[in-house]
């Protein structure tokens, strides 16, 4: 019987524990759930310092979706023995592409001038259904309430922890812990090819693609992810991950 063990779950840019709210209904009897804040600061891999520091368990299963994921890899770059079983969902190991580094201060600027709820509806939301498929409109309006709670100073330092953020790829090849590696087929801004890469090089990784499901899949496939999830905790755990002395 595999031990239980707490569940963190990390959200994406301007999300909160609304992005994981199926998956809380579904898994709460499972693991008690943790959904930590990610506004302190605009350095990525102090931010994950901090969520280590929210976390009150010695030991706990860990999962990210987009900016989430890519924390999710930089807590377990730097507690490896903290974490248990890992999930990555719709999210990117790899370094800020320049191009899209340039944008950034644009992305940031262009929010100041159109307001939180405004981006968040015209720019934001439209990003995340998966290609081709309408936009729904409940999950529209979550995404304008969580930005509008995160705020434009959130969104600022999250904008540039992400411009700046390490490449994360280099060191899948040392995660140990059992690795869920979920994405929708249609999702825009983390394509397929970056799950499938991270399942070829995370050495314990199953790779789990959804068809017609978008970026924002919590939410999109909720009985799927929530299913995933809870076979991914029921796996039995490798030998916990040690530093080097």
């Amino acid at each position: 019987m595999p031990e239980r063990l707490p569940l963190v779950l990390i959200p994406g840019t301007l999300c909160d524990e609304r992005l994981w709210a199926p998956q809380i209904e579904a898994l709460s009897r499972q693991a008690e759930i943790l959904v930590p804040r990610i506004d302190s600061c605009d350095d990525l891999d102090a931010l994950a310092r901090d969520i280590l520091a929210q976390i009150p368990w010695p030991r706990f299963n860990l999962a990210g979706l987009s900016m989430g994921g890519i924390l999710a890899l930089s807590i377990l770059r730097q507690a490896p023995e903290r974490v248990t079983r890992l999930a990555l969902l719709n999210t990117n190991p790899f370094a800020e592409a320049p191009e899209r580094q340039a944008q950034r201060i644009d992305d940031i600027a262009e929010a100041e001038a159109m307001g939180m709820a405004r981006y968040a509806r015209e720019v934001l939301a439209p990003l995340y259904p998966a290609e081709g498929a309408p936009s729904d409109p409940a999950h529209a309006a979550l995404v304008v309430a969580m930005a509008e709670r995160g705020g434009l100073e959130t969104f600022r330092r999250q904008a540039l922890a992400l411009r700046d953020r390490p490449d994360g790829s280099a060191a899948l090849g040392d995660i140990t812990q059992p690795t869920l590696v979920l994405c929708g087929d249609g999702d825009r801004l983390c394509p397929p090819a970056r799950h499938t890469y991270l399942a070829e090089h995370i050495p314990d990784a199953e790779l789990m693609i959804l068809e017609g499901v978008g970026h924002l899949s919590t939410l999109q496939a909720p009985e799927a992810v929530s299913e995933a999830l809870a076979r991914w905790l029921a796996r039995e755990p490798n030998s916990p991950t040690r530093r080097d002395p």
